[in-house]
């Protein structure tokens, strides 16, 4: 991984003593938003893709720790918003975590409550209804257990080698891509045939991973966790006709306004990147009536942001950059911001 290989380097001269501490010194960000996805304990297996998306406990535990001891806040996004408009105030971090994994609850909300740290959890209500398609995991499953996997496409059959681990790698690197490029029906029916032909039962994998309302009722009873919105059923809402997309978002909210009695305040765009999410999303999300909706552009929170609360940006603590002496650079909201070649707003 080129790309991998440039961030390593990058964050290992960036953890050098006194690197972030003089950009911090400097730095005009109010702030930062983390993405987190699954918080599992067990290194993961030779081949596993989507490690990209866990961290560890004690990774969590330790960013939470060194925060607080750097000077920041952790708080919820409604303190964020008003930090950010704010003529002084003390830096902050947000902690916010997408899609419901069951192993929020087993392995996070533990951590979260021992050192009473606000959180978000952004739930998907179609996953936990058991309904949608956690389709990077199941990718990732049926590569593994196959030495050679042949994928429908809208083109034809596509067969994929993955009797090693870099075939298996590689073959998941080029589906990936070519699922992300493909329209919302076409992926789902060329998962859907995948899981057929191989033996996955897809409404299990989902219920296996993602929690049910039972579970997280949990969550809506914590006084730290604030729920927010993921839309229904996990799409690319820019890939959708305007009246889906709209309906994504909107019906979203209406089930957790059912299913806890409260209407959520904040959504987080799904995949969130520059192709997932723009200008039309941003858009709805403030006509919908939501307070912030959050991408996964990278960069910090600045004084600008606050004329832009439906396109915050967010840095991701994730799996590949899990040793201690990083938590600083993930501290270190400008450098995100340079990674946008120095823009404080990526809202286009």
């Amino acid at each position: 991984m080129p790309r991998y290989g440039l961030y390593r380097a990058a964050f290992e001269a960036l953890a050098m003593p006194g690197v972030t501490a003089t950009i911090r010194r400097f730095s005009a960000a109010r702030g930062l938003i983390f993405t987190l996805h699954r918080v599992l304990p067990d290194a993961p297996a030779a081949f596993s893709p989507n490690s990209i998306l866990q961290i560890r406990p004690d990774f969590l535990e330790a960013v939470i720790v060194r925060a607080r001891k750097a000077g920041f806040d952790i708080v919820d996004l409604d303190e964020a918003v008003r930090r950010v408009a704010a003529q002084e105030a003390k830096p902050f971090i947000v902690l916010t975590f997408d899609d419901g994994y069951r192993d929020n609850l087993v392995h996070a909300l533990p951590i979260l409550r021992r050192h009473a740290a606000p959180f978000t959890l952004y739930i998907p209500t179609g996953l936990v209804d058991g309904v949608g398609l956690v389709w990077w995991q199941a990718l990732e499953d049926i590569i593994a257990a196959n030495e050679v996997v042949v994928f429908q496409m809208p083109e034809g059959p596509h067969y994929g080698d993955a009797a090693t681990i870099e075939q298996k790698n590689a073959t998941f690197a080029d589906v990936y891509e070519r699922y992300r490029k493909m329209p919302e029906p076409a992926r789902e029916a060329s998962i859907r045939s995948l899981a057929q032909r191989y033996g996955l039962d897809l409404e299990a994998h989902c219920r296996d991973l993602i929690m049910d309302w039972s579970e997280l009722k949990a969550f809506a009873d914590e006084p730290l966790c604030t729920i927010g919105a993921h839309t229904v059923y996990h799409y690319e809402l820019s890939k959708l006709p305007q009246d889906q997309m709209r309906a994504e978002i909107g019906q979203s909210a209406n089930v957790l306004e059912a299913q806890f009695g409260s209407r959520p305040r904040h959504l987080s765009f799904p995949i969130g990147g520059g192709a997932a999410a723009g200008p039309r999303e941003f858009a709805a999300a403030r006509e919908l009536g939501f307070a912030t909706a959050v991408t996964t552009r990278p960069g910090g929170l600045y004084v600008d942001h606050a004329a832009h609360l439906h396109a915050l940006p967010r840095v991701s603590l994730n799996g590949l950059f899990q040793q201690r002496r990083f938590i600083d650079v993930f501290l270190t909201a400008e450098i995100f911001t340079l990674m946008r070649r120095g823009r404080r707003l990526d809202v286009d």
